[in-house]
């Protein structure tokens, strides 16, 4: 997540900004088989849930020839294991590189900028992969073989968290870290699945609220 690593929204597909419909078939024939059959999964999650997750349907949301979901995921576990890793590909290019605060010094305004971007782009432009998330959470915590590799695939969104927070003052970055992991996981649940799913929050209310929140905890440290 610092401007060094973080992929930029460019890399995943510059055709995605037109929205013609030449445009959008040239944007899917520009993506590779393999992100294409990974997102199409990713899609079929937030549409239907888990249960409208098959091969099949993958194939045909993909637009490929029956039979090229099972070539790359032999397996339902290899499927949910290549929708994770996209998961965290897509994720991690809500925000562009010049979008992110630097992790050597930047301090808790700069992540505040930060968080509330993101989180305001995952409540908007990127909803259903908030949606696909939450699925493969709930799954991971059925299929040990998929826990471990969901919280290897997001280990490095928390290390740059505790690294920012770490440059933003804080005496205790990984106790804080999971203080506004929580508190960013529970903005987006309610406001995608429960209570507030009708009345998303403003970016400028959400930078209001994770101000006060790293206000408070590296305040105190």
């Amino acid at each position: 997540m610092t401007r060094s690593a973080t992929p930029s929204t460019a890399s995943t597909g510059k055709a995605a900004t037109d929205k013609t419909p030449a445009g959008k078939a040239a944007a899917t024939q520009a993506t590779p088989r393999h992100d294409r059959i990974a997102d199409a999964a990713l899609a079929l999650l937030a549409e239907r849930g888990l249960r409208g997750l098959t091969h099949r349907a993958v194939d045909e949301a993909a637009g490929l020839p029956q039979g090229s979901t099972s070539n790359l995921a032999r397996t339902r576990a290899a499927l949910l294991e290549t929708a994770v890793r996209r998961l965290a590909e897509r994720e991690a290019a809500v925000l562009t590189p010049p979008e992110m605060p630097d992790a050597a010094g930047s301090g808790p305004a700069a992540l505040a900028d930060a968080l509330s971007l993101g989180l305001h782009r995952s409540l908007t432009r990127h909803r259903d992969l908030t949606v696909a998330r939450y699925e493969l959470a709930l799954e991971a915590t059925r299929r040990p073989e998929l826990r471990a590799f969901y919280d290897r695939a997001g280990q490095r969104f928390r290390e740059a968290l505790v690294a920012m927070l770490t440059a933003a003052g804080s005496t205790a970055p990984e106790r804080h870290a999971l203080n506004v992991l929580a508190w960013c996981d529970g903005m987006l649940f309610t406001c995608v699945a429960g209570q507030f799913h009708a009345t998303p929050p403003t970016r400028r209310d959400l930078r209001t609220g994770i101000e006060e929140l790293l206000t408070g905890l590296l305040g105190r440290g």
